[in-house]
This record gives C-alpha cells, sequence and structure tokens, in this order.
C-alpha cells in the first residue's frame, strides 16, 4: 500500500482529480489517499496557501498528487509549486510530450522529454527593486556546479532507464558566460560518462526554431529552470496543448506529480474540462511508485479512449456530447 498526499486544487482541479483518483483507483494500483490543501481555496479558507497540515502530509507520504493551483500573478505569495520545488528540492521537472492518436495536430510521431532543473536559476527569488521609486528592479540567476551535475546526471539516466537514444542540452551560454558557461561545461563532463547515449547541444532560441520545424531530432532535452519552463510549454503545443502534458518533479527521497496547466476558473464545475494531463501524471506516479503494471493499463486504457474519440471532452471532439465524468468512465471500462 502506497501512501500519497493528494491535493485536488483550485478551479477545474477537484474535478479532473476526482476523475483521476477513480481511474488510478480501477487501475489495481494499492494507494492510501491523504486528501489535503492548497491554493487560492486553502488561501482564503485558512490565510495561507499552503497549510501546516499539507506540509506536514507531504513530510509523512513523500509523494504528492496535485491539480492545479492558482497563483496570484504580480504579486502577494509566490508561486506554490516553487515553494514545493524548493522545500522538497524537488530539483528534476520532467515533462513528457508525446503524439496522441485521435489528436489532430501539425506533426506525427512527437516523442520529447523536457528534463528541466527545477530549483536555481531565476526562479530562486532573488529579486529586488534598485530604487526607492520601485521603478528598476534586479533579479539574480544562481547556477551552481552541483545543481548543474545532478540534473544532466538525471537526464542521462532517464534516457537509460527508458530506451532513449540522445539528449540534448539546451543553453545561452554564447551570451550568459558564466552561469550558461558552468552549466553548458558541467553537461558535457557528465555526457563523456555515457557513451551509449548519443549528446548534442543547441543554443536555446535555435533550439526553439528547430523544434517547430523538426521535432523529430529532438528525444530527451536537458536545461536550464527558465529555459525548461518555456521549452516544455513549446514541446506541449507540438502534441496538443498543456491539457495532455503530465508533469512530475523528482527529489532525492520525495515526489510531486502534477497537471502543468492552470485552474480555468472559468470552466469550473461544467464537467467540461480535460482530465487527461493529470491521469498521464498518475500513470508517472505509478511508475515511480513500482506500479508498473497499473500504470501500464492506465496508459493503454487512456490512450485507447483518446484514440476512439467518442467518450472525450469537447476540446479533443467538438461535436462530444460528453464530458470530465464520462470520459473517466470510459476509461475505467477499457481497463
Amino acid at each position: 500500500m502506497h501512501d500519497v498526499t493528494l491535493i485536488k486544487g483550485d478551479g477545474i482541479g477537484p474535478s479532473i482529480m476526482d476523475a483521476a483518483v477513480a481511474v488510478i483507483d480501477a487501475s489495481g494500483a494499492k494507494i492510501r489517499w491523504h486528501e489535503a490543501e492548497a491554493g487560492m481555496a486553502a488561501f482564503e479558507r485558512t490565510g495561507t496557501p499552503l497549510p501546516d497540515a499539507t506540509m506536514e502530509s507531504i513530510e509523512q507520504t513523500r509523494v504528492a498528487f496535485k491539480g492545479p493551483l492558482t497563483t496570484m500573478v504580480g504579486e502577494g505569495f509566490r508561486s506554490i509549486n516553487v515553494e514545493l520545488r524548493k522545500r522538497y528540492d524537488l530539483y528534476a521537472n520532467v515533462r513528457p510530450a508525446k503524439s496522441w492518436n485521435g489528436v489532430k495536430t501539425r506533426y506525427d510521431n512527437v516523442d520529447i522529454v523536457i528534463v528541466r532543473e527545477n530549483t536555481e536559476g531565476l526562479y530562486v527569488g532573488l529579486e529586488h527593486y534598485l530604487t526607492s521609486q520601485k521603478d528598476i528592479a534586479e533579479s539574480l540567476a544562481v547556477v551552481t556546479r552541483k545543481g548543474s551535475e545532478r540534473i544532466v546526471e538525471y537526464a542521462f539516466q532517464y534516457a537509460r532507464d527508458n530506451n532513449r537514444k540522445k539528449v540534448t542540452v539546451c543553453h545561452k551560454a554564447n551570451i550568459l558566460k558564466f552561469t550558461q558557461g558552468l552549466f553548458l561545461k558541467t553537461a558535457r563532463e557528465v555526457a563523456a560518462k555515457y557513451p551509449d547515449i548519443e549528446f548534442d547541444e543547441k543554443i536555446v532560441d535555435a533550439a526553439c526554431m528547430h523544434m517547430v520545424m523538426k521535432p523529430e531530432q529532438f528525444d530527451v532535452v536537458v536545461t536550464t529552470n527558465m529555459f525548461g519552463d518555456i521549452l516544455s510549454d513549446l514541446t506541449a503545443g507540438l502534441v496538443g496543448g498543456l491539457g495532455l502534458i503530465p508533469g512530475s518533479n523528482i527529489g532525492a527521497d520525495a515526489a510531486l506529480f502534477e497537471a502543468v496547466h492552470g485552474s480555468a476558473p472559468d470552466i469550473a464545475g461544467k464537467n467540461i474540462a480535460n482530465p487527461t494531463a493529470v491521469m498521464m501524471a498518475g500513470v508517472m506516479m505509478l511508475n515511480h511508485l513500482g506500479e508498473h503494471a497499473a500504470a501500464e493499463r492506465m496508459q493503454t486504457a487512456i490512450e485507447k479512449v483518446i484514440a476512439e474519440g467518442v467518450y472525450v471532452t469537447p476540446d479533443l471532439n467538438p461535436d462530444s456530447q460528453y464530458g470530465t465524468r464520462e470520459m473517466a468512465d470510459a476509461i475505467i471500462a477499457a481497463l
């Protein structure tokens, strides 16, 4: 039995998380859920977006399954996701983007995994105003050899464990000689230890162009925090959008699995939110927990329902008369 902290989140979070939990429970995996709260709903009720009880639950389970959370933009508390990653040193953000049968896009056979450094770079929160008028602001990026080494090691080990052939490091070392230069130098050193995995390097702006021109040249991509944030949304666009993309945040002794899209409060409660992203995050979580057979059954069932295109949400089929609950029911039936 695996203990998992369940955070349903804001907006569409409760509905898609209920769907995902139902499918996970039907997969045969043995999960004991510990429900906790975070986000705007928690803030309105307790005065904090991350209550102590939620943090205590994650301390105990070391695995969290999370729906989308609403974070105020430009003021107020910082991102809850950033805080969780920092608190538990969840240094590796992994987002696979793979083409779906039944989802029409500009490309076929895209299969890219973005491995993003999750704790350093420009997201460390070292920013301030330089004048009392608050008309000049400064942010500092932090890149360390240790942080660079462990994320590149993770990418290469991920490639080896998942029968991937190539790792591409994306950087901006041509301009940012110190921070990005350190990251690139470290990546080259790590790559030398994995002669069985092809290695190449691309400047990040060129990588963006190549991804939309010829995405099949990419396999596993490893990069720093902000570039990874941007590239993972780009790859999501190649395969149909954030509603289809899961994310995992992995540390040495804790992990968090989530939908990477927003809380979409405008469609909350309408039974039309696509649960695929968080269900696929559930697949990643089951694999992390060693429930590989259940994960494979669940992924196969999700792929079958999406390929058939009947019991899916309207974003996947504009003619669909079905919604979140019906899609979950169809996936459970396919199991």
